[in-house]
């Protein structure tokens, strides 16, 4: 009885030495850059990468650490107290102070969650302005929001799941203007999709559309529903490591 066990355990470890092979050599193959590890900790100076959305999530619900990061950024902020009650209970919204470029977002009374500010802030630099210079040749000067905090559940109905609004963890994204004044608004330059290649604006609405769905966990435009007709929907949603996350 003791050799066919014998036999048994050294194929297994013939089939782990393979498998643990197979994964060293796909490893190499894909180099993942510290943006791509899971376990590695969340630099705003990296570049959007695989785990990049899910690092910003995990930081819902850390918010000393969140405002961290968010102090490394050289952002102007305040980090608002914690206010509400129950399922409207912002722990760690911040809001811009004063006027800057670093993050060219309106109005500057809007106060998301933290780690909203954060996926705004690279969205803003790796996304938007990246392909607002391949199109227009210019920069954004504004992002028009159209708010983020409201105690209400989905679609405002009176039953069902709470919004992420409810705490601070979404923001709905309305227009961009660039530094000529050009305004690109999501209800009136989204077009569908066989149109896209005649307009610019819509170009553009759908490139930054689809860059954000790297960073946030849900990411809802006028694709989805008539109810974001005039806006995107971006939220935080922390779902888990291995969460569903929503991009359409």
């Amino acid at each position: 009885m003791r050799i066919p066990n014998i036999i048994g355990l050294v194929r297994r470890l013939i089939w782990l030495a393979i498998l643990a092979f197979a994964l060293l050599v796909l490893f190499a193959w894909l180099k993942p850059g510290r943006e791509d590890m899971p376990w590695t900790p969340l630099s705003l100076s990296d570049p959007i990468g695989m785990s990049t959305g899910r690092k910003v999530a995990r930081l819902t619900g850390d918010r000393d650490g969140c405002i961290a990061l968010l102090e490394t950024s050289g952002l102007e902020f305040d980090a608002l107290e914690p206010q509400g009650n129950d399922q409207c209970r912002v722990e760690d919204a911040v809001r811009l102070d004063g006027g800057q470029e670093l993050l060219a977002m309106t109005p500057r009374s809007v106060a998301p969650s933290c780690p909203v500010m954060i996926g705004m802030l690279i969205w803003q630099n790796q996304v938007v302005q990246q392909h607002a210079q391949e199109i227009f040749g210019q920069r954004v000067a504004r992002i028009e929001t159209l708010g983020s905090f409201s105690c209400r559940r989905m679609y405002g109905r009176s039953e069902g799941a709470w919004s992420e609004h409810a705490t601070a963890d979404a923001i709905d994204i309305g227009a961009f203007v660039l530094e000529d004044g050009t305004r690109i608004s999501v209800l009136g330059d989204w077009a569908d999709e066989s149109d896209v290649g005649e307009s610019e604006k819509a170009r553009f609405l759908r490139q930054v559309r689809d860059g954000a769905c790297d960073l946030f966990s849900t990411v809802l435009s006028p694709e989805y529903n008539a109810a974001h007709a005039d806006h995107f929907h971006f939220d935080m949603a922390d779902r888990g490591e291995m969460g569903w996350r929503a991009c359409r």
